[in-house]
């Protein structure tokens, strides 16, 4: 047992997994106590590994197979009478589990709330930690968050704070999933520095997760690299399926919120689709929202695939696994529903949003509900969108998507309220739109008409009419930063009625879809002036 425990905080989960398991079965009969502990240690390691039926069978060590059993809705599952009230806990911590894990979240509350209050009341941090486990199962956000807190605050008083680095790394993922963003951050630079005094290099992959997608909203793409891949290289080593689900998971929201939404796509695609790379059983539901987000905006038709995987997670969400799931889900139905409904189901997202304090996903939805605004044409109430947006992201940290919504809200035409940096040469100084200012900034990293169409949600057709009015050899905006080579105008491709490819600009139907129009806009300083399509 010792050396599975040690192989739990250092090693392969699944060799810890295994001996552990074995433990709990020997000391069955001589120590059952010992025998119990092992069992939860077991199942630990089956989590960690993403080993959803070696879970299962350490949970079945805990007590006597019993099979589960009906609870009374007016009867507490830790009052039977004619049972040893030992056996009573663990019988219904292991059944309440058990149900959690099939989805059947009210008998699971049913089953596991008496057994919170008995761990919350005995103030260890152990079982404050195990108790806080146990309410992120539910999704009961508020309370994990309340009960690890203490949990932190009497590890850190203990001479020996052995738990300290796993309760900073829960905290922080309740944090998460509540999006809490800033303090996240906080808790889990605190949990690895406090793995690294006692080295669990399994805890640290887990807290550099969990860093990682707390700067995939924050920070930039390089950071969370770092970071996630801080988290992978122990994870691949150890088979931690946790680590490696958030991991990348972390990633490809780096990719989504930077504009990249087809490296995105491609990131979760293996996450959210069986097989021998889907994520962790207990957590690669919450990544649908995001793959879904980015398979509209690659720009390419939504198939049935995506529609069942909403449906899949809309299932999930009915069943009381995520507070904030269900406005989620309308967004989801949303994006990818016909021009004539989508806007029922953004107003109605919106609705759900205010029972649940979820300010991350809150703003996406205002986000996602004004970009679909502007693109009709719809600027004023595309504005008032976007600011709750800007306002929302600013609120939980998520200075990526505060970028985001704002160069959107200066698009529709918000008056920037920022002072401009001034500039270093001494060449002539040309007024841009928002919309030119986002593209020259695109071009200027080396990106092609069509990366930069994606990131901007704008089509291909007005990147190129910018490039070709407004490059240095058009006389229009010397003041642009435009590379020489890097992104050459390239014919558009045709299909065989001569209509636009969809890959350049092509008439789109579902999601984010570009209706351009133009405008006459005057190019300050130069005297011309130039239809401009804006999208």
């Amino acid at each position: 047992m010792t050396f599975g425990l040690r192989l739990l905080r250092d090693g392969p989960v699944a060799d810890a997994h295994n001996l552990l398991l074995l433990a709990a079965r020997t000391l069955r009969t001589t120590d059952p106590a010992r025998s119990r502990e092992a069992g939860v240690q077991a199942s630990l390691a089956a989590w960690s590994a993403g080993d959803r039926d070696g879970y299962l069978a350490a949970l079945d060590e805990l007590c006597p197979p019993a099979g589960l059993r009906a609870v009374s809705p007016d009867r507490e599952p830790l009052a039977e009478v004619g049972h040893d009230a030992v056996e009573v806990f663990w019988r219904a911590y292991r059944d309440g589990m058990h149900c959690a894990l099939h989805g059947d979240f009210e008998r699971a509350n049913a089953l596991l709330g008496p057994v919170l209050n008995v761990l919350r009341a005995q103030q260890e941090a152990s079982r404050l930690l195990s108790a806080g486990t146990i309410a992120l199962m539910l999704g009961d956000l508020a309370t994990a968050r309340q009960v690890l807190g203490l949990a932190l605050a009497i590890a850190r008083s203990e001479t020996t704070p052995t738990f300290l680095p796993r309760i900073l790394e829960h905290l922080a993922y309740a944090e998460l999933r509540e999006g809490r963003y800033h303090q996240a951050r906080v808790h889990a630079e605190a949990g690895l520095r406090a793995a690294a005094e006692h080295p669990q290099s399994n805890v640290t992959a887990g807290l550099s997760a969990v860093l990682a997608l707390a700067t995939s909203i924050a920070g930039d793409p390089a950071e969370v690299a770092t970071h996630a891949q801080s988290a992978l290289n122990i994870a691949h080593a150890h088979g931690l399926g946790q680590a490696r689900t958030l991991a990348e998971w972390a990633r490809a929201r780096a990719d989504l919120g930077h504009g990249n939404a087809e490296h995105a796509a491609a990131r979760l695609a293996p996450l959210v689709h069986a097989g021998p790379r889907q994520g962790h059983f207990g957590l690669w539901m919450m990544a649908v929202p995001c793959y879904v987000e980015a398979a509209v905006l690659t720009g390419d038709d939504v198939d049935a695939d995506v529609e069942r995987l909403i449906d899949q997670y809309a299932q999930w969400a009915s069943r009381g696994a995520d507070p904030q799931a269900p406005a989620v889900v309308l967004r989801c139905r949303a994006l990818v529903a016909g021009n004539e409904q989508s806007e029922d189901l953004f107003i109605a997202a919106l609705a759900r949003h205010q029972s649940v304090d979820s300010p991350y996903e809150h703003a996406r939805t205002h986000l996602a509900y004004g970009m679909w605004l502007r693109r009709r044409r719809r600027p004023v109430e595309a504005r008032t969108q976007l600011r709750r947006a800007v306002m929302g992201f600013d609120q939980c940290g998520a200075d990526v998507w505060t970028e985001q919504a704002d160069a959107e809200l200066r698009a529709a035409g918000e008056t920037p309220t920022s002072v401009a940096a001034p500039r270093s040469d001494t060449g002539p100084r040309t007024q841009l739109t928002p919309q030119q200012q986002r593209i020259a900034h695109s071009v200027a990293q080396g990106a092609t008409n069509r990366e930069v169409a994606r990131q901007l949600s704008i089509s291909t057709r007005t990147v190129e009419y910018h490039s070709a009015t407004s490059s240095p050899n058009s006389g229009c905006a010397p003041g642009w930063p435009w590379p020489v080579t890097s992104n050459p105008i390239r014919p558009r491709r045709t299909r065989a009625d001569n209509s636009l490819d969809p890959r350049d600009g092509g008439e789109r139907t579902r999601g984010f879809d570009d209706e351009r129009f133009r405008q006459q806009t005057q190019v300050a300083g130069t005297g011309l002036s130039f239809s401009n399509p804006t999208s």
